[in-house]
């Protein structure tokens, strides 16, 4: 069975297969860090987090909604239809204490 709440996303690493959009990516060298998309991110795909100095967009939970783009004020944040697999280490955010979508 795919993946349909949050919860069970981060818990199979798995991207709804019903979702069309491709998920988004941010390019880090362009990004300056000001928070807006990660504040605007609908809870239940909470795909954005602060990663050490970057932030960054989990792909298996980015829905492809586009709330993040009007907000960013230097359009670093792109369309990615090659995405792959998020790291490893970007899975401790969602679903710890600290995940700002809990």
């Amino acid at each position: 069975m795919a993946a349909g709440t949050r919860d069970e996303r981060i818990e199979s690493h798995e991207r709804n297969p019903k979702w069309k959009n491709h998920p988004l990516r941010i390019e880090m060298s362009e990004c300056i860090n000001c928070d807006a998309c990660l504040r605007h991110c609908p809870e239940q795909f909470g795909a954005i987090f602060n990663h050490g100095i970057d932030v960054i967009i989990v792909p298996e939970l980015c829905s492809g909604c586009d709330k993040c783009l009007p907000v960013c004020p230097v359009d670093c944040i792109y369309p990615d239809p090659d995405w792959k697999p998020a790291a490893e280490d970007w899975w401790k955010h969602p679903g710890n204490p600290d995940d700002p979508y809990h």
